[in-house]
């Protein structure tokens, strides 16, 4: 094992390490997300995001599928999903994890998170239409929970100074409870909703629904759960005019 990883500077190595865990950062509070531009390996900023992750249900049992129609079924969802993540001006990180696609959105007004809200319902519509049009191709069809969660982060440039290799690192709960609650949705004899929300989340967008839709819908849409030890809010919302067009036969 000696030659390995010959070319590595343990030795420097060392020293990077030590001058990081020395280092003073300079964090700030700001009200959205600053540009790429504002981040350095030596601050972070303290920001209010909201996170959605989408998440395939039941992804071993696809992925064991024919190769030609899984492939077709995974780039039908991630370029949908990616496709309705990327509208709006708040979208600041994009990605695939494994079955999953998630999006990070600054999101410094309740407006910014209902918007995400209203994200997770076209996309809760959008497997309406895919599994509509799978049947076409005699495709199994799609199941997927979506999780949302709300905190005030702190965001980080990571990676290595000078290599052109680094990333935001978001660290705090948004990320990682969204991630978690995705995997509770849409689950029979379990939560059986595809939408699960923390509750940072759903008391930010409640007034806006109750303004819009009445306080006795609300109260029909979403359901309080506690799982585990994890405490959401839940709903099935869809996007009424997408889904009037696809019980329609999808026809302009």
């Amino acid at each position: 094992m000696g030659d390995a990883l010959a070319d590595y500077n343990y030795k420097e190595g060392q020293k990077r390490v030590n001058e990081l865990l020395n280092q003073h950062e300079g964090n700030s509070v700001r009200a959205k997300i600053p540009n790429d531009k504002d981040f350095h390996f030596d601050n972070g900023y303290l920001c209010c995001i909201t996170s959605i992750f989408v998440d395939i249900r039941d992804s071993t049992k696809l992925f064991a599928g024919k190769k030609s129609t899984v492939s077709r079924v995974i780039r039908c969802f991630t370029s949908e999903t990616i496709e309705i993540l990327n509208t709006g001006s708040n979208m600041k990180e994009i990605g695939i994890r494994g079955d999953c696609v998630y999006g990070v959105f600054s999101t410094p007004n309740r407006e910014d998170i209902y918007e995400v809200v209203e994200k997770a319902t076209y996309i809760n519509t959008l497997i309406l239409m895919l599994n509509a049009l799978f049947k076409k191709k005699n495709i199994a069809p799609l199941a997927v929970g979506i999780g949302i969660a709300t905190s005030q982060d702190l965001v980080v440039k990571a990676g290595r100074e000078g290599s052109g290799i680094n990333s935001k690192v978001w660290i705090g709960e948004a990320v990682v409870q969204a991630s978690n609650l995705s995997s509770y949705g849409n689950k029979k004899g379990f939560v059986n909703k595809t939408i699960v929300m923390s509750p940072t989340t759903y008391n930010n967008i409640k007034d806006t629904f109750i303004n819009r839709y009445g306080k006795e819908t609300i109260e029909d849409w979403f359901k309080f759960v506690k799982v585990e030890d994890t405490h959401a809010h839940v709903c099935n919302l869809e996007n009424v005019e997408m889904k009037k067009w696809i019980n329609g036969g999808m026809k302009n």
